[in-house]
């Protein structure tokens, strides 16, 4: 094995960068999100650490003569300790500028940059200075390039799967960082060639303070959430459930990336969340609607509300997140073996796709915080959507957008998008004493030929209905799946 121990480091080096690049976004997601803004931010500031790197350890290689291993060895030992720092940066560092600096972009720019952009520069540096060491004369310079270059490649390839389908979903980014710098260490300490006792009480020294960083991160990260009852890390998504003591209710909420998305009374049972009572606003507009689909099942709220409310109905929840489903039922209390419920576990779009069954209704509640699947958005979305509704069946959509002002976009270009497809269209504003230019929940409405109003309910639902935006209008193009300026 030794005779491989460059080519070992190269590939392990390059499967550690594309690791560190994906719990990147699992670390920051819920102070900045993870939009494709927030994406491109975290991939471009670590391309950006990594081309430095590469510039740096191919200048480190020309001008040191000797002691190149050396040298390689003591940047993986400083990536190691620069990994093992980064849960605490998360809570000393990330956690306060997401405080102190409004703009998330700009919060994401130096977060990635002072958090993971050191070990992607340093993990950078390995190949320029492996190919010195594999070729000290200049005869196979090429192929010896190509050589350490494809399998740095190679284990960022496996990195990325082996991260994404196996790491991430089964043993959680913190385990992932404490397992990334111990094996730095190990690849640092396997390197060095010139071994003695002082080398070996110093590495062993530099493991420990490893350790203990890790640990303290943890530490940190407990005081500062005294609150968090789960911090998982699904396929999709870093989880967060909470208990919240507001003095005159206790509330468990699910938090993904920087939105709440549900929350109930723990002592009632109730939802908390006001928007999700527009969801009954379907039985005023279609009286005999019976069977329900909806988008996005988060903690299930709403589904255990309608599931209770109305005992004779069906609903089917289509919810891309099996782990999402399952802290669902053992944080919130979901009974998954209810008869009238149908668990889906699916993108919401490729259910759409390929769905045949006919609803009265379908909810739409998918978007995360501010952040929006551009792909449940648009004009094809909304017509496969149509085609599973009964006749007068209603789509009932909650958005997060302003009424007017620069941050309205969102619901213009959705209102427009239903406009075309939809036969009547209705927008409602939650809260009506928050100012038209505020982002806050917007209900749409999407009905189905004519409806069926139910005027018996007309009373009972008389509160919500006066809060419609009646001279709603806008001046926005149709969003389709190849233009959709939504999700940034």
């Amino acid at each position: 094995m030794n005779k491989y121990k460059l080519e070992i480091t190269v590939f392990l080096s390059g499967a550690l960068t594309m690791v560190l690049e994906l719990i990147a976004a699992r670390i920051l997601s819920p102070y900045v999100g993870s939009s494709n803004l927030i994406w491109t931010t975290i991939i471009g500031i670590m391309l950006i650490s990594m081309s430095i790197g590469y510039w740096y350890g191919g200048k480190i290689a020309d001008k040191n003569k000797e002691n190149d291993i050396k040298i390689l060895s003591n940047y993986l030992l400083i990536a190691a300790i620069a990994t093992s720092i980064i849960p605490i940066l998360e809570i000393l560092f990330i956690g306060i500028l997401s405080m102190l600096i409004n703009n998330l972009i700009i919060v994401a720019i130096i977060c990635a940059t002072v958090t993971f952009g050191i070990p992607s520069f340093l993990l950078a540096t390995v190949s320029p200075i492996a190919v010195k060491i594999k070729n000290s004369s200049m005869d196979h310079i090429g192929a010896t390039s190509g050589k350490i270059s494809s399998l740095s490649t190679i284990g960022s390839i496996f990195g990325t799967f082996f991260a994404g389908f196996v790491l991430i979903p089964n043993i959680g980014v913190r385990n992932i960082i404490l397992g990334s710098s111990i094996l730095l260490w190990i690849l640092a300490f396997y390197l060095y060639d010139r071994k003695d006792k002082k080398y070996y009480a110093l590495t062993f020294f530099k493991l420990i303070i490893i350790i203990v960083l890790n640990f303290v991160g943890v530490l940190l990260f407990n005081f500062e959430h005294p609150d968090l009852l789960r911090d998982v890390d699904s396929e999709y998504s870093r989880i967060w459930v909470r208990q919240i003591d507001t003095g005159e209710n206790i509330y468990k909420t699910l938090q993904v990336d920087t939105g709440l998305e549900s929350y109930i009374n723990q002592e009632t049972g109730e939802m908390g969340a006001t928007y999700l009572y527009y969801y009954d606003l379907f039985e005023y507009y279609n009286k005999e609607a019976n069977d329900a689909l909806m988008i996005g099942g988060a903690a299930y709220t709403y589904p255990m509300h309608y599931l209770k409310k109305y005992e004779n109905k069906t609903i089917d929840v289509v919810e891309i997140d099996e782990k999402m489903t399952q802290i669902a039922e053992e944080e919130f209390g979901l009974d998954k073996n209810n008869p009238n419920l149908g668990l889906i576990t699916q993108d919401g779009r490729s259910y759409l796709n390929y769905n045949e069954k006919k609803y009265d209704t379908v909810f739409i509640d998918a978007f995360k915080g501010l952040n929006a699947p551009f792909e449940l958005t648009t004009y094809e979305a909304m017509q496969k959507v149509y085609n599973s509704l009964n006749d007068n069946g209603t789509v009932i959509t909650n958005i997060i957008s302003a009424v007017e002002g620069d941050d309205a976009d969102f619901i213009k270009y959705e209102y427009s998008t239903y406009k075309a497809i939809f036969d009547d269209v209705k927008v409602f504003q939650v809260n009506p004493n928050n100012s038209d230019d505020e982002e806050q929940n917007l209900i749409l409405v999407g009905i189905k030929r004519n409806g069926n109003i139910n005027t018996d309910k007309e009373k009972e639902y008389g509160e919500l209905l006066n809060n419609e935006i009646k001279d709603f209008t806008s001046d926005k193009p149709v969003i389709t799946d190849d233009y959709a300026p939504i999700g940034d």
